[in-house]
């Protein structure tokens, strides 16, 4: 087992290191100015993010991020399960939805400056925006695909409504929720480089832009791949966390890893004969005639 997820790790890491190594040597052999090698791109990305940008760039966008992901998660999950659980209430908004999910949020960047202003309100409120429709949608998908025998036996049992939701309802849609925040999550950290391309005086978006208006290719490339190490981070992270919460759900569906000592100690039955037609007659008939005589006993009168 350790010796495959060994491979498995060192198989994931061939491609990017190949890449890596095959985009140095044809930055190397090309010598363009938008293209440096891999070594001046490290050397920046050590000299600025390593230490001296982090306290005023990176953990402003950190924090704007976070805050405005968290704001979505928790009205996704709560607006869902409202219009998951109430048919009226889900047609009356609809189209109210509909609408506001067609919204780009790049395109709101203008309303967001002039409502909330130029400080963190207005980036928060653009990822809020779009980070909320795929925890919704998939919140209403989930607690709509409950099973429906699982509540009427709830409700047979006499169980409190709010007892039936936190339960039944919110397990049973955790999986599609997880699946919707999954999405979010990467949509949260493109908004929040969006957010500070307009209207900003820190960030890493902002950096990036600046970096780029005054030709400094280097640091433009360190900062788009701290951007891609940062969203790498957090997918890792929130895999972790889904693997945990949802142990019950991989491991009835199979996606639980591979099976402990224990549960692989099956027992070796022998395999049990089929019953052709012949054969069944043939059972049927020495069961009706009794067991066989042994050598040497005398037939029993009485079945004759």
């Amino acid at each position: 087992m350790i010796r495959a997820r060994l491979g498995d790790w060192a198989l994931a890491l061939l491609v990017p290191l190949l890449l890596l190594v095959g985009y140095d040597l044809w930055a190397r052999g090309a010598a363009d100015f938008f293209f440096p090698p891999l070594s001046e791109i490290g050397d920046t990305f050590a000299e600025d993010w390593l230490f001296t940008r982090v306290p005023t760039d990176l953990l402003p966008s950190l924090a704007r991020m976070l805050a405005g992901y968290a704001i979505a998660v928790v009205l996704g999950v709560v607006a869902g399960m409202a219009l998951g659980l109430f048919r009226t209430l889900a047609t009356a908004m609809d189209p109210v939805l509909q609408f506001l999910r067609a919204l780009p949020p790049p395109a709101l960047i203008p309303v967001s400056l002039l409502v909330f202003g130029a400080g963190d309100s207005a980036k928060i409120f653009l990822i809020v925006l779009g980070a909320l429709w795929p925890v919704l949608l998939n919140t209403v998908d989930g607690v709509r695909g409950v099973d429906q025998t699982a509540l009427d036996m709830a409700r047979s049992y006499r169980i409190p409504a709010s007892a039936r939701v936190l339960r039944v309802v919110l397990p049973a849609a955790l999986p599609r929720i997880f699946a919707g925040a999954r999405t979010a999550l990467s949509i949260a950290i493109i908004l929040m480089v969006v957010s500070e391309l307009v209207g900003a005086s820190n960030g890493v978006g902002h950096t990036v832009q600046l970096a780029q208006r005054g030709f400094n290719i280097p640091e433009m490339w360190a900062g788009t791949v701290l951007l891609g190490l940062v969203g790498f981070a957090f997918n890792a992270l929130f895999v972790a966390v889904e693997r945990r919460a949802l142990r019950w759900h991989h491991g009835s569906t199979g996606r639980g890893g591979a099976p402990t000592g224990r549960r692989s100690r099956l027992r070796r039955e022998s395999p049990r004969p089929v019953l052709t037609p012949t054969r069944t007659a043939v059972a049927v008939e020495s069961a009706a005639a009794g067991p066989a005589p042994t050598e040497g006993s005398v037939p029993d009168a009485r079945r004759q």
